[in-house]
């Protein structure tokens, strides 16, 4: 009855976006059918005391978030426990709403476990989704909520779009999260400069004293991305999400030539930039890596790297909710063999 491998099948026989919209209405069903739910949250979700702890000043019973662009309107927080989720990142929102671009634009590529879309930050805009969360927040693990400038914002006036985000998220959301590095917004990676940077989180620290983290795109030099990265922990920022999709579309065949590669292809170039940033900056601020992350080993050699969080995404669809439970539970048995008692020992550890 629960077997994913049956439901992805079935699952699959329909186009992406509608099979995610099938999923979207299982999953705010889900916390309803309270036997199935419980039955999901006592066999998927890990609370360990070796894999617990506070980050930012926040309390995280896992470290294995769903990242953003799943639950873009804050509708399947409820669910996420029972999918073995430590955290959720809802959003992208925007101010206004939008419909995001034209369809098709998602597409998946099951062979290399991959997805590659161009959304544009499709969302029921900042009124409906803040309506949503007040009716959840605060919940039993930690929710961030990413933001981003709505499409038709030009670049002068994109910080107005931000800080209206701000000030209507920062109390009902346990940290935000900065997006300025989706390929799917026209422009929106030209905001990825020093000076947006330390204007945004200037006003973002005048604002509230909620963690606030920047998402930064895995499409540039290392060198470039921890200068940002350092711009932002200097101007405020409490920490770095590293990084978004890729618009390297070498890494599929046959791809198409617009939008964000997500998914296993992604994981060593994730990696790769993910390991130069935490060389500079793991004892500095916190770092969260996502990005192809899809088993405890992945997700180990992160954490080695300067992660004290992990997000998944692509990974879920092609695995299912045993995903996070396996991640978890690989992650003790990893930790053990290593001799650490606790994932905070491991954070870093290549640099140390």
């Amino acid at each position: 009855m629960f077997n994913y491998e049956t439901i992805k099948k079935i699952m699959f026989n329909f186009e992406p976006e509608t099979a995610h919209t099938i999923a979207e209405y299982g999953l705010k069903a889900l916390p309803y059918c309270r036997m199935i739910n419980n039955y999901m949250v006592e066999r998927n979700f890990i609370n360990h005391e070796m894999l617990t702890q506070e980050v930012f000043g926040v309390k995280f019973q896992n470290p294995i978030g769903l990242g953003a662009g799943f639950d873009k309107n804050a509708t399947m927080i409820k669910a996420m426990p029972a999918m073995g989720f430590g955290y959720t990142e809802i959003g992208t929102m925007t101010p206004k709403p939008q419909a995001g671009n034209p369809k098709p634009r998602l597409f998946r590529f099951p062979q290399q476990e991959s997805i590659q879309n161009a959304m544009g930050f499709n969302n029921h805009g900042a009124h409906e989704v803040i309506g949503n969360l007040k009716k959840v927040y605060p919940f039993s693990i930690p929710i961030g909520a990413s933001i981003g400038k709505n499409k038709l914002t030009s670049e002068k006036d994109a910080i107005n779009d931000y800080e209206t985000l701000i000030r209507g998220f920062a109390n009902i959301s346990d940290y935000l999260a900065v997006n300025i590095s989706s390929p799917n917004t026209p422009n929106l990676r030209d905001l990825q400069n020093e000076e947006f940077i330390k204007s945004i989180f200037g006003l973002a620290k005048s604002i509230t004293d909620k963690p606030i983290l920047l998402k930064i795109a895995p499409d540039m030099s290392s060198e470039t991305a921890i200068t940002l990265c350092q711009t932002a922990i200097d101007s405020g920022a409490d920490g770095i999400i590293a990084s978004n999709t890729t618009q390297d579309y070498s890494l599929l065949p046959n791809p198409k030539d617009f939008g964000g590669i997500s998914g296993a292809v992604l994981s060593d170039k994730a990696y790769d930039l993910f390991k130069e940033i935490g060389r500079e900056l793991h004892d500095k601020t916190t770092l969260i890596s996502v990005g192809g992350i899809s088993d405890a080993a992945d997700a180990y050699r992160r954490i080695k790297a300067g992660a004290s969080l992990i997000q998944i995404l692509s990974g879920f669809i092609f695995k299912g909710p045993s995903m996070c439970k396996n991640i978890n539970e690989g992650l003790i048995e990893l930790l053990k063999a290593d001799g650490y008692t606790h994932i905070s020992q491991a954070i870093g550890a290549d640099f140390k």
